[in-house]
């Protein structure tokens, strides 16, 4: 698995639990409120994504040039 898969399944997970916590918190399930807590997080796992995406590349350090003989 390279860094992006995993870096793509984190904000799946992330999006998941977000949007099942944020409606167990909210209690109510009526249609609107759902479509709108969804959507909401999709938002938050893409920004989760960007922001992820941002640090994780700025911790990896530059690869060493390869030296052929």
């Amino acid at each position: 698995m390279n860094s992006t898969s995993g870096l793509k399944l984190s904000a799946i997970f992330f999006t998941v639990f977000w949007t099942a916590g944020m409606l167990w918190w909210r209690g109510t399930l009526q249609p609107a409120s759902v479509v709108l807590t969804v959507i909401g997080g999709c938002v938050a796992g893409y920004l989760w994504y960007l922001l992820m995406r941002r640090w994780v590349v700025r911790q990896v350090p530059p690869e060493a040039p390869s030296k052929h003989v």
